[in-house]
């Protein structure tokens, strides 16, 4: 219910706001095979745009001339902009890939060999470097729990405990 909650008003959210800038970040606890699973949600014309910030290379997410360096490209920015420890320690995410739905990338990436989260702290500054007027949606779910917040420019940092 929860989830489907937090899809409704993100959709909402990016029907009403863009071409404000929002983002929406979903990290799953998989207990059985002890990883995390993000997926990340970005405009793909703001995600081009930052992109370009980076790289003297050609960006075009939906149809790069080389694929195996725009999903280097995305990961690299993607690392850089969102850091995660569970329990005290850092997590290294590694990329899965991504896809085109409606008017955003979706990004996915995975943790492997993590602990079950008690605390969780996320410094999320994706886009950040693109506008100030940047939100990041963010939800979490371990086991049966979900938390959600909003994280306005310049606020970064989230840390939760279950």
């Amino acid at each position: 219910m929860v989830n489907s909650l937090f899809q409704w008003l993100f959709i909402t959210t990016i029907s009403i706001m863009h071409p404000f800038f929002v983002s929406m970040t979903d990290v799953k606890y998989n207990d059985r095979d002890k990883d995390l699973e993000i997926s990340v949600r970005i405009f793909t014309d703001d995600f081009e745009n930052v992109l370009r910030k980076y790289t003297t290379t050609k960006v075009d997410i939906l149809h790069p001339e080389n694929q195996d360096q725009m999903n280097q490209e995305v990961y690299n920015y993607l690392k850089g902009k969102l850091k995660i420890q569970v329990n005290g320690m850092p997590v290294q995410y590694h990329f899965i890939g991504y896809e085109q739905k409606s008017e955003s990338i979706w990004t996915y990436l995975e943790a492997d060999n993590v602990p079950l989260p008690k605390k969780i702290k996320f410094v999320n500054t994706i886009l950040q470097d693109l506008t100030a007027d940047q939100i990041n949606l963010m939800q979490v779910k371990v086991m049966d729990k979900v938390q959600n917040t909003k994280l306005d420019y310049p606020n970064a940092v989230w840390e939760i405990n279950f």
